[in-house]
């Protein structure tokens, strides 16, 4: 029942950087470059390189104009064009330092920012490919660079083991930071392609439930055809009565069109009047209708109905539960030995459905991750069986949340053997008449 829509599988998309993002993000570092330079030089009346800096912040401008005037805003960069640009950002401040102090200088930290932006946006191999640019930038900085900006008539000399610290500090923060933004952005990035997937279910069962009002639909439009070939199939026969050559032809166009007579009256039996009825589906109706599918595959399922004093919920159809609880039911028969156990029961309060199996039960390692989109383990302990636990069960947890229910995945207790789910609704979800009786009903419509 788990749906993997294609669109899951093309992470081209994904890996292209919106060039607005980067534009923006160098206009602000030409200010903040600019700004800088003009304290340091003007307000503390240090020594520095002036015009050949404002060079290198004239050409991440330029850069910024040929990409504005060339591309539009929403334009998204392919992987290697955002590598290149994020590398051109890593060189021309690169450039800067070494006028500016090198590694002294405490703007050296910036050297990780285009690491980052990569490691949260382009693949792997890209960011480690900037990442080792990075990296030998920074070591030469180490050893080649003007001297730190300072007094004039006086010398600043920075330590090596200050340098060698810094050198430290930088590289360590950029393996982290970008670590930490890949591992962010690649969990938001499963997340949204799950939350997708789960819609894409949604719509295809809503469809599914439209099909009874488009069958009766067609059934009203083919009913005047369909008799109107009914009446030409018995004037035929009358005419032709005497002719044993058209006897079978004819007794077969009347069956047929009996036949389709039949279909169309079951069909446009799904009034406006008997739809109202047929959304409506007791608790006992709903089980039933999730099980039926896995009746036969050579695992017993047995429903156990808990004592009650209330009478039977009655609840809408609703798509959504009927797949999620569906797929409850097909993870515990992949993995069962031989019986699943399904225990329904209903108080004042609330509804509440059990599920267990006679398999191994969960690993410890996946009880921690059940509703993670994508888990890298989908076992059940040492057991290698169908799957179930990944993007399913993440999509099935997420439709019985949005209907009001509280999943609880957990093993039965020693020395029994087995998965355990509970699935617990306010009965105020579960039922469109509360803890009142139900209005009188036609016999059969559920």
């Amino acid at each position: 029942m788990t749906v993997f829509p294609s669109f899951l599988d093309d992470h081209s998309i994904r890996h292209r950087l919106r060039l607005q993002t980067l534009t923006r993000l160098r206009w602000l570092a030409v200010l903040g470059q600019s700004a800088t330079v003009l304290i340091v030089a003007h307000g503390y009346g240090f020594e520095l390189p002036e015009l050949a800096c404002f060079a290198l912040i004239a050409c991440s401008a330029v850069l910024n104009l040929f990409l504005s005037v060339r591309f539009p805003a929403a334009h998204r960069l392919p992987p290697l064009a955002a590598t290149a640009i994020l590398s051109f950002d890593v060189a021309q401040l690169s450039g800067l330092l070494f006028m500016t102090g090198g590694l002294a200088n405490p703007f050296s930290v910036l050297l990780c920012v285009p690491v980052i932006i990569s490691s949260a946006s382009q693949p792997v191999r890209h960011t480690l490919s900037l990442g080792a640019l990075s990296v030998a930038i920074v070591t030469l900085l180490a050893f080649f660079s003007l001297p730190l900006p300072w007094f004039p008539g006086s010398d600043f000399e920075v330590p090596y083991l200050l340098i060698a610290g810094a050198w430290i500090a930088i590289v360590s923060t950029t393996a982290f930071a970008a670590f930490y933004s890949f591992q962010v952005s690649a969990e938001a990035n499963q997340l949204a392609d799950a939350l997708a997937a789960t819609e894409l279910v949604l719509q295809r069962e809503q469809h599914l439930s439209a099909l009874d009002g488009l069958a009766a639909a067609a059934a009203h439009e083919l009913g005047t055809p369909l008799a109107t070939i009914q009446i030409v199939a018995k004037e035929m026969e009358k005419a032709l009565a005497g002719d044993p050559r058209f006897t079978d032809d004819l007794m077969l166009l009347r069956s047929q069109s009996e036949r389709c007579r039949d279909i169309l009256r079951r069909l446009s039996s799904l009034t406006a009047e008997d739809e109202a009825h047929m959304v409506r589906l007791p608790l006992g109706s709903l089980i039933e209708e999730v099980i039926a599918p896995h009746r036969e595959f050579g695992i017993a399922i047995h429903v156990v109905h808990g004592d009650s004093e209330m009478r039977e919920p009655i609840g809408r159809r609703n798509p959504g539960i009927l797949f999620g609880l569906g797929n409850l039911i097909e993870n515990a028969v992949d993995f069962a030995q031989e019986t699943v156990t399904v225990t329904v029961s209903h108080g004042r309060d609330r509804v509440e459905i059990i599920i267990e199996d006679d398999g191994p039960g969960f690993a410890p390692d996946v009880l921690t991750q059940i509703g993670v989109p994508f888990m890298n383990r989908r076992n059940r302990l040492d057991r290698e069986k169908g799957g179930g636990l990944g993007l399913g069960l993440f999509i099935a947890k997420t439709l019985l949340e949005r209907s009001g229910a509280q999943l609880k995945f957990s093993n039965k207790s020693p020395p029994q053997t087995g998965a355990h789910v509970q699935v617990t609704w306010p009965r105020e979800k579960m039922d469109l008449f509360g803890s009142s009786q139900p209005p009188e009903t036609p016999a059969g419509t559920g």
